[in-house]
């Protein structure tokens, strides 16, 4: 396989020369440009991606930094953000932090070292010191739902708060007299957001009580061991919101193991719309987050960001929809 000093040697001229040949950087004469073309075609030579990027520190790759690839939220969001990339050219770099901050520190330093073009944030651990330090280094980057704050970086994300009024109103609809949320991590904005959505539509009504709410931490485990909670509390509710749709086959689960079915006794709504909520028996009831165009949306800003496009640092919010099924439907 040809080397750029084979084309240098081949042309006669320097390995720098033929460098700022193939970047297109500097002056080159035409006769010499020529020359290093035909030498260039002659060994067949194909430069590094690689060293291309470190010479002109543009490489045609962003990354992507997940939260927890074992929510199925988190590989469809992939699947948007590569496709979309792939159709402007870039390639995607994954990693997850599983949560953890000193993970995250260590992917951003690895995807510098690579001059990777940008960075898509979709994990808890991005705080404002980091936030403020990608934007003084000048690397852009867009978060995608969980934000340290919407005044330093752009942010994708779905309605949260309108999404969990739509689910409670929904059981109540349904007939339910007495919700609770098992929530999760009150450090992310998004569990936030749902937390406070919930307690919009039944703080003021008479059953409602702080022990309806029961953290579950986004995991399946959390769910299951929130259900149980859930139930020694309080074992006349009837519904249960929530806080995302990996908890929520936890809890079906855990109240099919106790005997309670669903929704005759317990109705249940999660929030995410992944595709693992049509898979259980009964099916999921589910506020679907729009997740292939959250995906899509953050690309396109990004790869914007990267030409120099101006990107107001602002927030993109993008609406949800309820899709009713058979785990709330107690006709």
């Amino acid at each position: 396989m040809a080397t750029i000093r084979d084309v240098a040697q081949l042309s006669g001229v320097s390995v720098s020369t033929v460098s700022r040949v193939l970047n297109k950087s500097g002056y080159v004469n035409q006769e010499t440009e020529h020359k290093v073309n035909l030498a260039i075609q002659t060994l067949q030579y194909e430069p590094s991606a690689v060293a291309r990027g470190l010479a002109s520190k543009r490489s045609r790759t962003i990354a992507l930094i997940l939260s927890n690839m074992m929510n199925p939220f988190f590989p469809e969001l992939a699947r948007a953000v590569e496709e979309v990339a792939r159709t402007f050219g870039y390639t995607v770099f994954f990693g997850s932090s599983d949560d953890q901050a000193d993970k995250e520190q260590a992917y951003i330093e690895i995807f510098r070292q690579r001059y990777v073009d940008g960075i898509i944030f979709s994990s808890h651990t991005l705080g404002m010191e980091e936030a403020l330090r990608l934007n003084s280094s000048h690397i852009p980057y867009i978060v995608l739902d969980r934000a340290p704050s919407d005044e330093v970086c752009s942010v994708v994300r779905s309605n949260n708060r309108a999404g969990a009024r739509l689910a409670v109103q929904h059981l109540l609809d349904r007939g339910c007299s007495k919700i609770a949320h098992i929530y999760g991590p009150q450090g992310i904005r998004t569990a936030q957001e749902r937390l406070r959505g919930y307690e919009d539509i039944v703080k003021h009504l008479p059953w409602y009580s702080p022990s309806l709410l029961i953290p579950g931490n986004f995991l399946l485990d959390g769910g299951i061991t929130a259900a149980e909670q859930m139930m020694e509390r309080h074992p006349d509710v009837d519904g249960v919101f929530v806080g995302n749709d990996l908890m929520a086959v936890g809890v079906l689960k855990s109240l099919l193991r106790m005997g309670i079915q669903v929704p005759e006794q317990v109705a249940i709504c999660g929030f995410d719309g992944i595709q693992l909520t049509e898979a259980t028996e009964p099916e999921i009831t589910t506020v679907a987050q729009p997740i292939y165009e959250l995906g899509a949306l953050a690309t396109r800003l990004l790869i914007q960001k990267i030409n120099g496009e101006a990107v107001a640092n602002s927030l993109h919010e993008l609406d949800v929809t309820l899709i009713p099924r058979a785990s709330t439907r107690k006709d």
